[in-house]
């Protein structure tokens, strides 16, 4: 049974389809669409393909087509993907161990090379397609005329292409396509220029005149309508031109119309015009490249309808020799004619006919053009009255050879009439014979023909009659003899002769008549030289015959001429032209050569040439000679064994000795030496370059062996002189690579002769390094004849030759040419590489071939172990030039996985040599490390990284060569093995290069190389007694090696494992497991940073990573390199993710790290070799300006002044100016720039899937600008995809710590700054107080409500606490990192009360902003007021206040907690003062609502009597006429700036534009005083924007009293209710308008009625306040005093024993803080918030006096008018001696430059990505969880003061006092730093900057800058007095747990 093996074809395309459908579908997945489709469409086409194979019904013709397509298409496939490039010979694979190294790098390479550099084709096709002619006035049949024209020689290049159309435009024929287009067919390169032109003549068939009637005469004629031309420069861009339209021309005379294309080209305008406005030719045009028949396979579609060829005139650049063309040319030029008696000029028009010797026609031997057929005659075109017409046009006469002689052609001549009638009458003809009588044709050119006269009835049919008659005024027929008449009318033709048949040369049919001419034949013989070529190929074979016969017949007289005539005829088909005539001649030579005893003579005449070679006079004839050596040799070999058959082998021994004799004289010729280039070395040359193709004639008549000798002997003759001429020697190597190809050297037997000679060449021009391109390529001949598997005896003293000869000159030709640097040129480089890869690949082919013998006798050639250590390293150099990657293209692996094969073979053999040589006391460290070196980069090498390959691709090389990365890791174990105590040599330096190794991802090589890490530390321990080398290389080795990929966790296992084992046994075990320890962390942290690195976008985790591996190696390692390359690591990171703040502190480590010193610092990183001082001052100058980008111009300012004291100290007055004004500048922005405030989250990673610096571990970050919670919980989300979002805020339990997954815990905190003093005093601007309120934050906290003991269904209040968690974090924020670790937490509990007085001291506080407002009309549109004032008093209708009275103010609550004394009192005084505030409230509401809310106001006066009954006050008449507010802590209250308050128009432009979906969400959230804390803190985590009543499963009304919301919990509290992890989406929706509203510019933001620009800003100042009379306390407050004093005390002891620091803030909030206030109703819908996350003291009462006051604005016009300002009273209320708020403060205005608008309206801070204008607002910290999160924390309504904005622009500003800031000094006592200080926490920690941030304490306050003064003007001088600051205590709130 036979079973048929597979097609090779069909096995690999199957293997490569399974390939491409993995692959294929990863397309899809990486959205590489095109690609996708495209190679879905070819794995489908060779599935079709596959199909036809397997079938097996294909010819062997098209099987080979078909394999042929196939194997295109997986060349394809593979380049698109990627894959290798597959050798192929036939279209199937080739196994790389069938055949030689050089036979698959020609593969390889001729594969490559065809692939990337397409050879240019060198003729070119142009087709033309005719579409339609566009014109309005057609209506006759046209006829459209295309050829080319080159303008440079002014003539046509090529035959007509001639078309018809019909009435409409359109081609005649439209069943016939292949009459619609053309092919102009061979175009040479040299044809492709600028110069030649397509031009288009159109012809109209019909009437004389265009515009004559319809049927005015039956007759049409050919008239001329237009011209179109188009450079063919225009197609060579694009090749091709689909649609193109052709304007169409016509002359303005008709006598210029032989010439328009001329004019055109010319651009003459004159003399041409456009034939009409529409009028366009429509074409399509395409060139095409290559052989016609590859045009004919590519274009299969222009081809399937049929194409008519238009030649070009005359023959190709390439005759070929089956070519049959017999072509006569004719142009009808011009003619002269007389008016015949006419009174005009006639209209002529020419009628053609050719007609044969017996006076018939000959029918369709016509051409016009190559669309139409042939015809019998020719008409041409009319001229209108033009007796000198002149026509130019075109015709072919295709005439066969038979009826040539004897025709002639006949031209009549007619005049037309243009009456009705249209005759066209005879009036004369013309005609030519074409050929003479002695068989000569019609000689090429213009020929003037006489116009014989005759008449119409003329008969002409009898052509004997007008014959004898001459035709022309030049020629005459031979015996004619009749006079010429005179005549003036003449006709001229110009006819072009192209035939392979015919000739017009009377030389040449002189020669071929020899016979009949004996005399001649000396002359024909010299004339022969002087034919044309084209005429002797025509006439090869009957020329060669010719010259035979003569040579046969006289060889004596005519021997020599014969022989230069054939030396002629030989040497002419060397031109390109004719080159493909040899052929032609070699088949003469076989088949009709007969001359059996020519090569007698023509040996004599070769050896007598050659024997004068040192004639001078000789020379050019003798080099003649010499070129056609080889055909003369075939004409001596086949004469001979013509011969030889003839006459059956005689004169053997006299041939053999004449052949003898010749080569004699060809050795001495060669041997002699020429010094430089002369004549005698140009003949050798010359001889050299044809002499190797005589062996194949020579082996015809002798002996293999014979002829190699005689090879041998000629080519041994050559001089080895190699400083002659060069082109000499080039020729010599040329001549011996041909010899290596030529079949005389694949015999085996001539091989053994003629391979000694070979090589002693080659090792000449090798040592020299000349002409390396051919020795290459005759090296790599010589190996493609040794195949691998060759172990005949033969083959092996080949090698031995070869390897004594070439090996050691091989290797240094390699070393030479890999170190020059590489040509600049692209083909250069090309030919380098070849060059390169040749000898690369012979030497691997050497290699492969030596077998253990060869080795052997290597190894023991070597004299001293010099020379072979000199081998040695030799060989390993050159192995690892052939390991680089740029060695072989990227997809030649099969060619690596052989060089590699042959490599590792050879090391082995040459490792034993190592091993026996250079150990013990021969050691020699050189060879060693060469050695281990080039093992380590063989193991790296990329094509042997099995993991990357496919599985297939993997299986195959395991199957062919196994791993080789095992092998050669076994063979390095070894050596190092054996070196015993010569490792400390290698220590440390090869623990890089092995680690490297020990890295690759297979296990059976870390096996092996990772112990030799344990002996490294042993044999350092025993040297030093540590192995802290050891330690330090690993480390640094270990972060460049991982930070480029490599290792993994499974890696960081064994080595771990595998070295703990190793040294349990070791005395140094505990150094030891310490050493490994601190390396596998740090391969932990080196894994987590490269995960990290691999995500696209920068996020936190990037640079958490990075912080965390920066701090190892500080605080572990010590590594202070490593530790500066990653703060700027750190520091690219901040940059990309736009953190300047970060960025400058992050740079700050590495300016701590240098002092102020000249030390002079090496070229680091992107630093310049600079002194340490210069180095710091460009730290310096970089961070200030980060700190600037940042927006943290406070520690700019600090740098500022450290550079500046260096600068003064140098006295560097320049560089000291422009430090002092960047301070300034940095001053400026302070004050006039905006900042945005950002939020804070706590984040929890739990889980052991998290990276190692992040699991199990909480951090706190501060969020990007704009970022609420949501935001920043889907960015933690993106950031980390597969993490689980816990629900709520509780600490996870140990199964979460523990558990295989991610999860995330997120939720919001407040800030607690650690500057009270700054933001407490008053005075001080909030763009100041901004920066302290989140700058240096190392202490966090929020809220969780909950319910302690029985909960009261009526009144949740009364147990409803809140648990306070602090966390203090490692590091404060901002710093290095947008995030750090928590190091602590702290929990309190809050109780009921203070809660209940939290909730209260904000609500108030609210009210006072927005009265404030809207007193000072800041506010224009007082919907935010009126919902406020309608949330709180309409919830004290259904209940209010009087939920909190039940719960605190019962007898039975105050027997029960007596210590609450105090904070009742408290909670009394905050109901009391909300009730005064809605009272003032409603007052200022009445004078500015609106007249259709006047109900409304109304309703909310009624139930504001209401409400004040319910907490038993009477009447407040006092205070609703004549006073703003009482103030219970009997201070009174007074503005500081004693100026109008007011808003400058930017400032009135960045209010928020209300959002119709703004305000409803106030009516749906109460905004009562008692609405509680928890309104909005569920959210706090989840980012839910439900209100705490939908917590609590209570539904509120919107008009829920103020208890009503007491249901909901603590605005920072996570509810354990469900809820989406990713928040939701919908509070922040309903607030987006107005946000973004907020966020314009002032220029942008949209102002309306509801907000217009304020522009009357004086018209507050007249507002209607009275002084406050002390009496106007109602009684029932009173009675409500007194009634506490019997409970708890008198309220003036609860005062006075009242922890300061737990005192509220009794007074009203400043102007800037209402203003901000009134941003936080519009933000959020007035959502009650507690500031619990301001520390006690920010609570504390201002000790200065307070800045707010609701009729600030007429305080500070009377002061400014009349000197004093007018106090208001104050109620009486008990002494408070511990309150030092009752001290009157004096009044302080602002200081002089700085803006009223300082604190109008709330601000932004800026993005520190851009600068922003100051027209942006924001929401304050109290709006951390703001409307667009939906979060809100306790604290939001905190009363902390933001910074207000300036007025810019060209708005109009408010007039601002002037004052005289000399007028009061500073006060000394005052302890408050300036704005720019860093504070230290004296007593918890350290400051958390780094030192340069820091300003060394001083006594007196630094001179700058200076503090603010607060100064003020005179007639306020004696007003009033400052009083001390004294912060008021407050108790602290129970400690729960610390953690």
């Amino acid at each position: 049974m036979v079973i048929p093996t597979e097609d090779s074809v069909i096995t690999e395309m199957t293997s490569t389809l399974r390939d491409w459908g993995t692959m294929w579908k990863q397309l899809y997945v990486r959205n590489e669409g095109d690609l996708f489709h495209r190679l879905w469409h070819i794995m489908n086409e060779i599935l079709d393909l596959r199909r036809q194979v397997l079938v097996g019904h294909l010819t062997h013709d098209r099987m080979k087509d078909v394999k042929r397509h196939i194997t295109a298409r997986l060349d394809w496939g593979n380049e698109q993907l990627g894959l290798d490039l597959v050798p192929r010979k036939e279209y199937a694979m080739v196994d790389p161990e069938d055949i030689s190294i050089t036979e698959l790098y020609r593969l390889m390479e001729h594969r490559h090379r065809k692939k990337d550099t397409p050879v240019p084709a060198s003729s070119h096709h142009l087709f033309v397609q005719m579409k339609s002619l566009m014109c309005s006035n057609l209506g006759e049949e046209l006829e459209v005329i295309f050829s080319l024209f080159d303008s440079k020689e002014n003539r046509p290049i090529s035959e007509r292409f001639f078309l018809r159309l019909n009435r409409n435009g359109l081609p005649k024929c439209p069943e016939k396509p292949e009459r619609h287009c053309s092919l102009f067919v061979d175009l040479g390169s040299s044809e492709l220029r600028k110069d030649i032109y397509i031009t288009v003549h159109i012809i109209r068939i019909g009437r004389m005149g265009a515009g004559e009637k319809k049927n005015a005469c039956n007759v049409q004629y050919r008239r001329p309508f237009g011209c179109a031309v188009l450079s063919i420069a225009d197609l060579l861009a694009g090749d091709s031109k689909d649609d193109l339209v052709l304007k169409v021309y016509m002359c303005n005379t008709e006598s210029d119309w032989y010439q328009i294309h001329e004019n055109i080209i010319k651009k003459l305008n004159a003399r041409y015009n456009l034939t009409g406005s529409n009028a366009g030719l429509a074409v399509s045009l395409q060139l095409l490249h290559g052989d016609i028949e590859q045009i004919r396979r590519e274009y299969t579609s222009r081809f399937t309808h049929g194409v008519s060829i238009t030649r070009k005139l005359g023959f190709s650049n390439i005759i070929m020799p089956g070519e049959m063309r017999n072509d006569l040319y004719i142009t009808v030029e011009r003619g002269e004619f007389e008016k015949g008696g006419k009174s005009v000029a006639r209209n002529v028009e020419v009628t053609m006919h050719v007609v044969d010797s017996s006076g018939q026609i000959l029918k369709d031997f016509i051409s016009f053009g190559s669309g139409e057929p042939p015809a019998s005659e020719y008409h041409s075109f009319v001229l209108y009255h033009n007796n000198c017409p002149r026509w130019a046009e075109l015709l072919k006469l295709p005439i066969p050879v038979d009826k040539f002689r004897g025709a002639h052609i006949r031209c009549e001549f007619r005049h037309c009439s243009t009456k009705e009638k249209g005759e066209k009458k005879l009036f004369g003809f013309s005609f030519m014979p074409l050929m003479q009588e002695n068989g000569r044709t019609l000689p090429d050119g213009t020929h003037e023909l006489i116009v014989h006269k005759c008449e119409e009835n003329a008969n002409l049919q009898d052509s004997g009659r007008y014959l004898k008659l001459p035709f022309s005024k030049g020629i005459s027929l031979g015996n004619n003899s009749q006079a010429v008449k005179t005549t003036k009318e003449s006709f001229w033709i110009t006819s072009f002769l192209c035939s392979t048949k015919l000739t017009q040369n009377g030389d040449m049919l002189d020669l071929l008549k020899w016979r009949t001419h004996p005399d001649k034949i000396a002359g024909c013989l010299s004339k022969l030289k002087e034919i044309d070529g084209s005429e002797i190929v025509k006439f090869l074979q009957d020329t060669l015959d010719t010259l035979f016969g003569i040579l046969d017949e006289n060889s004596q007289k005519y021997g020599s001429k014969v022989f230069d005539c054939l030396v002629h005829i030989i040497n002419l088909l060397q031109d390109s032209k004719f080159h493909h005539f040899k052929p032609v001649m070699d088949t003469y030579i076989e088949s009709h050569f007969a001359g059996a005893l020519a090569y007698r003579d023509l040996i004599k005449v070769l050896k007598w040439h050659i024997d004068r070679v040192t004639e001078v006079e000789l020379h050019d004839h003798i080099q003649e000679v010499l070129k056609a050596q080889e055909y003369i040799f075939k004409y001596i070999v086949q004469s001979r064994r013509l011969f030889s058959i003839a006459t059956g082998g005689q004169n053997e021994e006299e041939f053999r000795c004449c052949i003898q004799e010749l080569l004699m004289s060809v050795r001495f010729f060669l041997s002699q030496e020429s010094k430089g280039t002369s004549a005698l070395s140009q003949l050798q040359a010359v001889f050299l370059s044809s002499f190797p193709s005589v062996y194949s004639e020579l082996l015809k008549l002798f002996d293999v062996r014979e002829v190699a000798n005689l090879v041998h002997d000629a080519l041994g003759s050559l001089p080895t002189v190699m400083h002659g001429d060069e082109s000499l020697q080039a020729v010599k190597l040329q001549s011996i690579g041909k010899t290596v190809e030529s079949h005389l050297y694949t015999n085996p037997d001539s091989r053994c002769i003629l391979l000694p000679v070979v090589l002693h060449h080659l090792h000449m021009h090798l040592q020299e390094q000349k002409d390396l391109i051919m020795c290459a390529r005759i090296l790599s001949n010589i190996f493609c004849l040794i195949k691998k598997n060759s172990s005949e005896k033969s083959v092996l003293e080949e090698i031995d030759v070869i390897v004594n000869s070439l090996l050691d000159i091989l290797l240094r030709t390699i070393l030479e040419i890999t170190s020059r640097p590489q040509p600049s040129g692209s083909a250069l480089r090309l030919q380098f590489q070849d060059v390169t890869g040749e000898f690369v690949s012979c030497l691997l082919s050497l290699l492969r071939q030596m077998t253990d013998r060869h080795y052997q006798q290597l190894l023991d050639s070597f004299n001293t172990k010099e020379d072979l250590r000199d081998f040695l390293l030799q060989i390993f150099t050159v192995f690892r030039i052939l390991i680089r990657p740029e060695m072989f293209p990227k997809d030649w692996t099969v060619m690596r996985l052989v060089a590699n094969n042959v490599i590792i073979t050879t090391v082995l053999y040459l490792s034993d040599a190592l091993r026996k040589n250079f150990l013990n006391e021969n050691f020699d460290y050189k060879i060693w490390d060469s050695y281990f070196f080039l093992a380590v980069i063989f193991i790296n090498q990329l094509c042997l990284q099995l993991e990357m390959f496919t599985p297939s691709k993997k299986k195959k090389v395991l199957e062919k060569y196994g791993d080789m990365r095992v092998t050669m890791g076994c063979e390095i174990f070894s050596m190092w093995q054996n070196l015993g105590e010569h490792k400390l040599h290698f220590i440390p330096a090869l623990i890089g290069p092995f680690l490297e190794v020990t890295l690759i991802p297979q296990p059976d090589l870390r096996n092996v190389m990772i112990p030799i890490f344990h002996d490294m530390m042993d044999w350092e321990q025993r040297r030093s007694g540590n192995f802290k080398q050891v330690e330090a290389k690993l480390i640094d080795k270990l972060d460049s090696l991982m930070s480029e990929g490599k290792g993994d966790e499974t890696y960081r296992e064994l080595f771990n494992s595998i070295l703990l084992k190793k040294i349990e046994r070791e005395t140094w075990r505990e150094s030891g497991v310490s050493l490994i320890a601190t390396v596998t962390r740090l391969m932990e942290r080196l894994l987590d940073y490269r995960d990290c690195m691999k995500m696209g976008e920068v996020d936190g985790k990037k640079i958490g990573c990075t912080v965390s591996l920066l701090n190892f190696y500080k605080t572990e390692l010590n590594k202070e390199e490593m530790y500066i390359r990653y703060i700027h690591k750190l520091y690219d990171l901040h940059l990309k993710a736009q953190n300047f703040t970060e960025a400058a502190y992050t740079l700050l480590l590495y300016d701590e790290l240098l002092e102020w010193s000249d030390r002079p610092l090496r070229e680091f990183l992107n630093y310049p070799m600079q002194t340490e001082w210069q180095r710091k001052e460009c730290l310096h100058l970089t961070i200030i300006q980060n700190f600037d980008r940042g927006k943290c111009w406070e520690n700019g300012i600090i740098l500022c002044r450290k550079i500046a004291e260096q600068y003064e100290s140098y006295y560097d007055y320049r560089n000291l100016s422009k430090m002092r004004m960047m301070e300034a500048s940095l001053y400026d922005k302070i004050m006039d720039q905006q900042r945005l405030e950002p939020e804070f989250f706590r984040v929890g990673f739990y889980g052991k899937k998290f990276p190692f610096f992040l699991r199990n571990k909480e951090f706190v970050c501060r969020g990007h600008d704009y970022e609420r919670l949501e935001a920043f919980q889907q960015r933690m989300l993106n950031e980390f995809p597969h993490a689980i979002a816990m629900q709520h805020a509780n600490q996870p339990d140990e199964t979460i710590f523990q558990a295989e997954a991610q999860y995330l815990q997120i939720y919001a905190v407040t800030p607690i700054p650690e500057n009270q003093e700054v933001l407490q005093r008053d005075g001080i601007p909030d763009n100041i107080k901004s920066f302290y309120k989140v700058n240096h934050i190392w202490r966090f906290r929020y809220d969780r409500p909950f319910h302690k003991g029985t909960k009261d269904k009526e009144n949740e209040f009364k147990s409803l606490w809140v648990e306070r968690t602090t966390l203090i974090l490692v590091q404060s924020l901002p710093g290095i990192s947008r995030w750090f670790e928590v190091e602590k937490r702290e929990v309190v509990e809050m109780s009921p009360l203070e809660n209940a007085i939290e909730v209260l001291e904000n609500k108030n506080q609210q009210l006072r902003t927005l009265i404030s407002q809207c007193q000072t009309r800041q506010m224009q549109n007082i919907n935010p007021l009126t919902m406020c004032l309608n949330g709180v008093i309409d919830a004290a209708v259904n209940g209010g206040v009087a939920r909190y009275q039940e719960a605190f103010f019962v007898k039975e609550y105050i027997l029960n907690h007596p210590e609450d004394g105090e904070k009742i009192t408290r909670l009394r005084e905050l109901m009391l003062e909300q009730a005064q505030i809605l009272e003032f409230g409603l007052a200022v509401h009445e004078k500015v609502v609106p007249q259709d809310m006047r109900p409304l106001h109304k309703k909310l006066v009624d139930q504001f009597f209401v409400m004040k009954s319910s907490l038993g006050i009477q009447e407040f008449s006092a205070c609703v006429q004549a006073s703003p507010i009482h103030f219970p802590n009997g201070s009174p209250r007074v503005c500081r700036n004693s100026i109008p308050i007011s808003m400058s128009p930017d400032a009135a432009r960045v209010i928020p534009r209300r959002s119709p979906l703004s305000y409803p969400a106030v009516n749906r959230y109460s905004s009562s005083s008692l609405s509680s804390q928890a309104s909005a803190e569920v959210s706090n985590i989840t980012g839910q924007s439900e209100s705490s009543d939908e917590v609590f499963n209570m539904q509120p009304s919107p008009s829920t009293s103020s208890l009503s919301s007491t249901h909901s919990a603590s605005p920072n509290v996570t509810s354990s209710a469900p809820s989406s992890a990713r928040a939701s989406p919908l509070l922040s929706d309903k607030h987006k308008h107005s946000r973004e509203n907020s966020c314009l510019s002032p220029r942008e933001r949209p102002c309306s009625a509801i907000y217009p620009t304020p522009l009357e800003t004086s018209q507050t100042t007249n507002s209607c306040f009275a002084k406050w009379n002390a009496t106007s306390i109602p009684h029932s407050i009173r009675d409500c005093i007194r009634e506490a004093e019997e409970l708890v005390g008198p309220v003036s002891a609860l005062s006075e024993t009242r922890p300061a620091a737990k005192s509220p803030n009794l007074s009203l909030p400043s102007v800037s803080q209402e203003r901000r206030m009134l941003f936080n109703h519009i933000g959020d819908g007035a959502l009650p918030r507690s500031d619990s996350n301001l520390p006690g003291s920010d609570k504390a009462v201002n000790t200065t006096p307070s800045s707010w006051s609701l009729d600030s604005g007429k305080e500070a016009r009377n002061t400014s008018e009349s000197g004093k300002l007018i106090s208001p009273p104050v109620p009486p209320r008990p002494a408070q001696t511990a309150s030092p708020a009752r001290h009157i403060a004096s009044i302080s205005p602002s200081p002089a430059g700085r803006s009223p608008m300082k604190g109008s309206v709330q601000s932004f801070t800026p993005s520190p990505v851009e600068y922003h204008s100051s027209g942006l607002i924001s929401n304050s910290p109290a709006l951390s969880g703001s409307y667009s999160s939906g979060i809100s924390s306790l604290s939001r309504c905190s009363t902390s003061e933001t910074s207000g904005f300036e007025s810019q622009g060209s708005e109009p500003a408010v007039t601002v006092p002037s004052y005289s800031i000399s007028e009061e000094p500073v006060r000394k006592e005052s302890k408050t730093p300036p704005p720019y200080s860093v504070y230290e926490r004296t007593l918890k920690r350290p400051v958390p900057l780094p030192h340069s941030l820091s300003i060394p304490p001083a006594a007196d306050p630094p001179a700058l800058p200076p503090k603010p003064q607060l100064v003020r003007p005179n007639n306020l001088e004696n007003s009033s007095r400052r009083t001390e600051q004294v912060p008021r205590p407050r108790p602290l709130p129970r400690k729960v747990s610390q953690l």
